[in-house]
């Protein structure tokens, strides 16, 4: 298998989590669960395969892309395709980070995956036929940077928003009610400019890393102690850290462990 992330420079890096390339996925699962960690992604398929997301419950079929497509910020599990032999190529953008290259409101593309000419036009299109036709990952690498310089425009939060959401990304619970009552103008006009520009209201930003915290804490663990996690956390009790557990990754904390699920990679786990 070929993988390869490619490091963008300023101004770039402020704005993309990730840009990375892949061939010859072969994974030992067709369908696959994604948690919600607060990222948009722009993907593109290589291979000609189509993907599909599933109906969370039944595990049937309820859309089907192509080429390329945008999947928007999540706030519960989804559930897509993984198939054999794949290749893609990834945009990954940082939770703040999208709005200056799309020019929308995210919050319009929340839970949803869309084809990305809806949002983008041709334009994405055109890029994806180039890199089909271009043979190593530097030159896909060369080809996404160029669009996304050409794709940008400085029209973003303002910096009061952004130390906002700093504070709830890194401080975490116990700076989240502080943060936001020190806004400058209303708690309204915070979560409009939340969703504007970020997708999510600031509470649910809060939540979403807040639980991925917990993933990281459990990663390659044997043994938990799930009140201990939950008082960390700023849990107010442990049945509200394992319902809101659950409503994150479709597991209670147990069964996640049961299955092994903190030992492989964080956020997508298998279903088959």
């Amino acid at each position: 298998m070929i993988f390869e992330n490619y490091t963008l420079q300023n101004p770039l890096n402020q704005y993309i989590e990730s840009v990375f390339h892949f061939k010859g996925f072969m994974p030992d699962h067709s369908i696959e669960r994604v948690v919600p960690t607060g990222h948009l992604f722009i993907l593109f398929e290589l291979d000609g395969i189509e993907r599909h997301t599933f109906d969370n419950e039944t595990l049937i079929s309820n859309g089907t892309y192509s080429k390329v497509w945008i999947s928007g910020i999540h706030k519960n599990y989804l559930s897509i395709s993984a198939p054999q032999n794949s290749e893609m190529f990834v945009i990954q953008f940082k939770p703040t980070g999208a709005h200056p290259f799309l020019h929308i409101p995210i919050h319009t593309l929340n839970n949803k995956v869309i084809d990305a000419e809806k949002v983008l036009g041709n334009e994405i299109l055109e890029l994806h036929e180039r890199l089909l036709r271009t043979s190593t990952s530097q030159d896909k690498f060369i080809l996404a940077e160029n669009w996304l310089v050409n794709r940008h425009k400085e029209n973003g939060p303002d910096k009061e928003l952004l130390e906002i959401f700093n504070t709830i990304a890194v401080q975490g619970i116990d700076k989240y009610q502080d943060a936001v009552a020190a806004y400058s103008k209303t708690q309204k006009h915070l979560i409009n400019q939340f969703k504007k520009y970020f997708g999510l209201t600031p509470k649910n930003f809060q939540r979403i890393f807040r639980f991925n915290e917990i993933l990281h804490q459990m990663q390659g663990k044997q043994s938990i102690e799930w009140s201990q996690i939950a008082y960390t956390c700023g849990y107010a009790d442990q049945s509200h850290f394992i319902k809101e557990f659950k409503e994150f990754s479709g597991f209670n904390p147990q069964e996640f462990i049961n299955n092994d699920f903190n030992k492989d990679e964080p956020n997508f786990f298998p279903l088959d």
